[in-house]
């Protein structure tokens, strides 16, 4: 028996058991060790396909925690938000402006101080192409609202999503890089040539 490994006969709610069954159908072990405290920044990596997400959300719903992930402003507004917008704010998203840096990071930080329980979840990697490097953002929202990252993952080789480690951060980067990279060891994305280098400015 897998450490952490959540299991639909111990899980508490409906919900959390139909998730964990759908994935156990598809061969997917759900790994999540306990939250080292209320608030953190839970990064998932590697991020190379679409059903990434599919697979994520579910893990989601298995674990039964009111995670928070941030999504492109756009797909909360116009056409799409009128549609999508209500449904993907009740699975935890919140619209975040990519493209505009100025403060950015402060605003969210101050997320974290303004509820109780806060996790965010999102993908250094930003997208699912290749990228030479990975975005910078939750590093310097981490450090700005001094709070942990998990480290999240998708194996494909193992079949297995979770939580693989937690770091706290000492604003070193190359330290704070160098423990990263221990942790998530032989990771497997669906795409591995797509996976980016764990690697930020």
């Amino acid at each position: 028996m897998l450490e952490h490994q959540l299991l639909p006969l111990a899980s508490k709610t409906f919900k959390q058991r139909l998730a964990l069954r759908l994935l156990a159908v598809c061969g997917w072990k759900v790994i999540a060790p306990p939250f080292p405290g209320p608030r953190g920044v839970l990064i998932i990596y590697p991020h190379t396909s679409n059903w990434d997400f599919f697979i994520g959300m579910a893990a989601k719903w298995g674990l039964g925690a009111p995670l928070r992930w941030l999504g492109k402003e756009a797909i909360f507004q116009g056409w799409c938000g009128a549609l999508f917008g209500r449904i993907l704010r009740s699975w935890g998203g919140e619209p975040v402006e990519r493209h505009s840096s100025s403060g950015s990071i402060g605003r969210i930080a101050q997320r974290f101080a303004e509820h109780d329980w806060y996790w965010l979840a999102l993908s250094p990697e930003g997208t699912r192409r290749y990228r030479p490097s990975w975005r910078s953002g939750f590093y310097y929202i981490a450090l700005a609202a001094k709070v942990p990252v998990a480290l999240g993952y998708i194996d494909y080789s193992s079949k297995q999503i979770g939580i693989a480690g937690f770091v706290e951060l000492t604003g070193d980067k190359e330290q704070d890089k160098a423990a990263i990279r221990a942790i998530y060891q032989g990771k497997q994305a669906r795409y591995p040539e797509l996976a980016a280098p764990i690697e930020w400015a």
